[in-house]
């Protein structure tokens, strides 16, 4: 292979992936991505059939979870299947509740007997509406993924950047691609490619951990919608500003105490971790970051193997993690719709409220908690409480920055191999949440 057709190979992928994950377009005058649209047009086309679609895709996994805990050959010999299905047993009983929730909420649609669990505030609400959005995410998504990461793009960016994104965050310069895909993109894709490169042995544990948990933020075009539910869209300037700097602080402080300090620079696949200190012989980062790219091309075994992998993505994403954020997700919505379990963990933050001047600040608390099930219900909640300007602008700030719900990025991180347990993900978000406020209360105070 020439030189010429490496750099084609590297660069014409590589264009094509920042292209589709990375750059900001304008679409029926919301600021989203080329994957997200495609997504969406899809879902459109065949939204009637989604819920059917994704109770297939929990019951092939319950089904082939279970097969696979007896240990039967074929998923020992079959790559996809055993890195697909074959999973712990406490994972299996993950697949196989969250199974049975959604079967419970479609069934229960039209009669409400089990409103507790189908309601729309509950499973009706995973099943019918995050589900039914990620499952065409997850597909589209997986399988266009290698554009980014079997063309040697992160291999070139990682050389350039690793002196920025070394010292400022603790991670590689090659995590800098899966920031930019979560802040502008979607949080979903940037765990996605987490993962991907975790399990590829490029991530330590704790680079994995550090990246999951800090950077992958909520869209912009999710941002937006939390700050119109709070009827403060004409303020989204300095809202969104606002979370860019309360994200990049959270991300300084953040990998430097526990839990994420804690976490070992161990490899899930040793051997596969590039150095980053630049060899003898090359002039400087570029030069350094185009050979290892080039040795990433000439590695790429052709379009067959960019489908099958663009496929274990897609497949490990639809038969892991839907099952667990249909499972986690709606009880975890069910203890916060019907229980007052968080407006009980919520009432330490009340002196911190009070301490920071936020008015309503009993209100303001007994949301703060409820952010760690859904990152839309805080606003929600503070809405329909008729708060201040000053409140709903704080709370809508710190429902974004706090980042790691269950419904979502969290169900992913948990679903995934990612190094993060429940409970240190449940640290990690009250540290977010202390951060957020500590920087958006003096400023709220400022602006209203």
């Amino acid at each position: 292979m020439s030189n010429t057709t490496k750099k084609l190979l590297f660069i014409l992928p590589s264009i094509t992936g920042i292209l589709l994950f990375m750059i900001p377009v304008k679409f029926n005058g919301n600021w989203t991505v080329i994957v997200k649209i495609i997504a969406d047009f899809i879902s459109a086309a065949i939204g009637s059939a989604l819920p059917m679609l994704c109770l297939g895709i929990l019951t092939i996994s319950a089904v082939l979870s279970i097969l696979a805990q007896t240990r039967i050959n074929i998923f020992w010999h079959n790559k996809i299947l055993r890195e697909t299905f074959l999973t712990s047993p406490f994972w299996t009983l993950v697949r196989v509740a969250g199974c049975a929730l959604a079967w419970i909420t479609y069934l229960d649609q039209n009669t409400g007997r089990y409103a507790i669990i189908s309601g729309a505030d509950q499973g009706g609400f995973i099943l019918n509406d995050l589900l039914c959005t990620l499952v065409i995410i997850f597909a589209i998504a997986g399988l266009l993924l290698p554009l980014l990461l079997d063309f040697g793009l992160l291999e070139y960016i990682g050389a350039i950047l690793t002196k920025y994104m070394r010292p400022l965050f603790t991670v590689p310069g090659r995590a800098a691609v899966d920031c930019i895909t979560s802040w502008i993109g979607d949080g979903t894709l940037g765990v996605m490619l987490t993962c991907n490169q975790f399990e590829g042995g490029y991530y330590s544990e704790r680079e994995a951990a550090v990246i999951a948990t800090t950077f992958s933020a909520v869209s912009i075009t999710f941002s937006l919608v939390v700050l119109d539910q709070v009827g403060l869209v004409e303020m989204f300037g300095i809202y969104y500003m606002t979370i860019v700097l309360i994200g990049i602080i959270c991300a300084l402080i953040c990998p430097r105490i526990p839990p994420l300090s804690h976490k070992k620079d161990r490899y899930f696949v040793e051997g596969r971790h590039m150095s980053e200190t630049i060899p003898e012989g090359y002039k400087n980062s570029r030069e350094y970051g185009m050979k290892l790219a080039m040795d990433r091309v000439s590695e790429h075994k052709g379009l067959g193997a960019f489908i099958s992998s663009g496929c274990i993505n897609s497949a490990k994403m639809w038969f892991g993690v839907l099952p667990t954020v249909m499972c986690i997700g709606t009880i975890a919505l069910i203890i916060a719709n019907y229980t007052p379990v968080f407006e009980w963990m919520g009432i330490p933050f009340r002196p911190l409220m009070h301490l920071l001047m936020v008015p309503d600040a009993n209100a303001a608390a007994s949301t703060i908690i409820v952010g760690f099930v859904d990152m839309f219900t805080p606003s929600i909640l503070i809405a329909g409480a008729g708060a201040s300007a000053m409140t709903r602008f704080i709370i809508a700030v710190v429902s974004v920055t706090q980042v790691l719900y269950i419904s979502e990025i969290g169900g992913l991180i948990l679903a995934s191999k990612l190094p993060v347990s429940l409970l240190e993900m449940f640290v990690i978000f009250l540290e977010r949440t202390v951060i957020s406020l500590v920087i958006v209360c003096p400023l709220a105070h400022l602006l209203f």
